[in-house]
């Protein structure tokens, strides 16, 4: 099996905690060299998911919050719904581009990711569970997966729109959701998110370092790429306030967004 096998195959692949056993299977065969080979397996146009939860179209989705349990079931959901579509991500990107000469320390990266992503799923799931609920019971969108369709083309608008604008935005709402939580004494789930918040500068920084690597590849001024993939993608610009401190850790400096804030 080739690590684009692999990853196709987690892509088809709907039971989420299935997906997240073969994440860790797949990690551990590519870092044991089980796995060597990268193969040229392409991914399906959209990953495989289950029946539940019920999507809808993002303007349609209710509002949610961290008040009382009910709140916090909807706030947990959400987040665990990006965090799976973020595992088929990190497989995507890897299937997806693997015709590209890449360096090893790329897929070495996405790899990465994709565990961590589904570390951060299980804990979400959990959470979950101790309140009653589980994922599948809650609505949610598919806007994350429409934006990686639209940049299914070059590595380069993938990178600038899913880590460094969409990822990049969650690096900002974080501090405020766990302000909230911990305004609840809610301590397991500041816990989770602060993890979550860690591993995501990583993973912020880690398309930084590889989007300014193809620039470089490609004669390209990292910035001015960047502010011109951004302004096609989100017309109305990227919302505000921006996390500095965090943007900052990750190796994503302010010249590349501030101009561009709503």
């Amino acid at each position: 099996m080739t690590l684009t096998d692999a990853a196709v195959d987690i892509l088809k692949t709907a039971d989420p905690l299935e997906k997240t056993r073969l994440t860790r299977l797949t990690r551990s065969a590519w870092r044991g060299g089980d796995i060597v080979a990268i193969g040229q397996c392409r991914p399906p146009p959209r990953p495989a998911r289950p029946e539940q939860p019920q999507i809808l179209p993002p303007n349609r989705m209710p509002r949610r919050g961290t008040g009382g349990t009910k709140g916090r079931i909807a706030l947990l959901h959400a987040l665990a719904h990006i965090e799976l579509n973020a595992i088929d991500l990190a497989w995507d990107i890897i299937a997806r581009f693997a015709g590209d000469n890449l360096p090893k320390a790329f897929f070495d990266d996405w790899v990465g990711v994709a565990h961590e992503e589904s570390e951060h799923f299980l804990a979400l799931e959990a959470l979950l569970k101790a309140l009653g609920s589980a994922y599948g019971n809650e609505s949610a969108h598919d806007g994350l997966w429409d934006a990686a369709e639209k940049t299914s083309g070059l590595l380069r608008e993938r990178l600038a729109v899913i880590p460094m604008a969409l990822e990049a935005r969650a690096l900002d709402t974080a501090p405020a959701t766990i302000r909230r939580l911990r305004a609840i004494d809610d301590a397991a789930g500041v816990a989770v998110l602060e993890r979550i918040l860690e591993d995501e500068i990583a993973h912020v920084a880690t398309g930084v370092r590889w989007f300014e690597y193809f620039c470089q590849q490609g004669a390209l001024d990292p910035i001015a790429t960047y502010q011109e993939v951004i302004r096609r993608h989100f017309t109305n610009g990227l919302k505000a306030p921006f996390n500095l401190e965090a943007r900052r850790q990750a190796g994503f400096s302010p010249d590349y967004y501030l101009s561009l804030a709503s």
